[in-house]
């Protein structure tokens, strides 16, 4: 049985007690009342505590530091495996790029803190505002989160892509999570990767040229290549087989960028300049993630994007 309470504090915590179900007629305890009264953890409401909660102290405190950049960068696991697999075309899959680039999109919509998406061959960078506070800015909330729906949204659209091809393993992608605290340090990071598409995509286009159009065994084109510089392999491309590298898709020299674009409601772009000119009906517009093909490098798109620096999470 339990004894009746004098005081109206320790009444309050009993009938807690009864109705939050931790004090119930299947679970009651021969326990003196004044040592079930000390079990409250005081956060906003009553509750028991038990004596195992002690392991929560062994959690690494990880909240990523307040006012930087947060770049969670995903890449496939063992692709190279994936692919041939999956018979991937070579030296580029315009089918796998567009699936990565759906991915990616999905990740954008699903959060709205993501200013900037950048992505290349495998792998793909997603670049949150300054001051979003997802999770708490928990580091490993956040990669683990974008990580699965990055995955998640890249099985589900498969049979989009590759209609013909059945999947026969599950792909996998690792994750991690860089802080950088200035704008430039966020450029600079974002042009090294721009760079190393461009540098991994001309070795690739001449190795694989060397193989499907020169006859060469792999090895053999790995040796022809070795110690090249780019104007090695361009000269390479053109004189054997008259490829201009330049005239190769954006989408495998320059990667992909993904932006938040305001779209009127029927399909023009939003205008920056004044407001509504007098007797025009107001315009309605909408956000859609947009995927260029162009240079991050260099200052041109900073300029004429600069709502991409400046931009602010929508919840703090």
């Amino acid at each position: 049985m339990i004894r009746i309470c004098r005081s109206s504090s320790a009444r309050n915590r009993l009938t807690s007690f009864w109705e939050t179900g931790f004090f119930s007629p299947s679970r009651r305890r021969r326990r003196p009342f004044y040592h079930l009264c000390s079990n409250v953890v005081v956060s906003g409401r009553q509750m028991a505590k038990s004596k195992y909660e002690y392991v929560k102290a062994f959690e690494c405190d990880d909240r990523c530091l307040p006012n930087s950049w947060v770049v969670v960068r995903l890449d496939g696991k063992a692709f190279h495996r994936f692919s041939a697999q999956h018979g991937f075309d070579k030296p580029n899959d315009e089918r796998a790029l567009r699936l990565m680039n759906r991915a990616a999109s999905a990740v954008l919509r699903d959060y709205t803190d993501v200013c900037i998406g950048y992505g290349q061959s495998d792998e793909y960078s997603f670049v949150f505002c300054r001051n979003a506070q997802l999770y708490n800015r928990r580091g490993t909330k956040i990669v683990t989160n974008v990580v699965s729906c990055f995955t998640g949204h890249y099985v589900f659209h498969w049979p989009e892509f590759f209609a013909d091809t059945a999947l026969i393993y599950p792909p996998t992608f690792d994750g991690r999570i860089v802080l950088y605290p200035t704008d430039d340090n966020l450029r600079d990071y974002l042009s090294w990767r721009q760079a190393d598409c461009h540098i991994n995509n001309l070795y690739n286009t001449t190795f694989w040229a060397l193989v499907l159009k020169g006859g060469l065994k792999p090895v053999e084109a790995e040796t022809r290549l070795r110690g090249t510089v780019a104007a090695d392999k361009n000269e390479i491309l053109f004189s054997q087989f008259g490829i201009n590298y330049n005239d190769e898709n954006q989408l495998y020299r320059k990667g992909t960028v993904l932006v938040r674009r305001r779209i009127s409601i029927d399909g023009e772009n939003e205008e920056k300049g004044p407001g509504p000119r007098p007797g025009k009906k107001k315009t309605d517009f909408q956000t859609e993630i947009v995927a260029l093909n162009v240079d991050i490098i260099k200052a041109d798109f900073w300029k004429s994007n600069p709502e991409i620096l400046a931009s602010r999470a929508t919840a703090v």
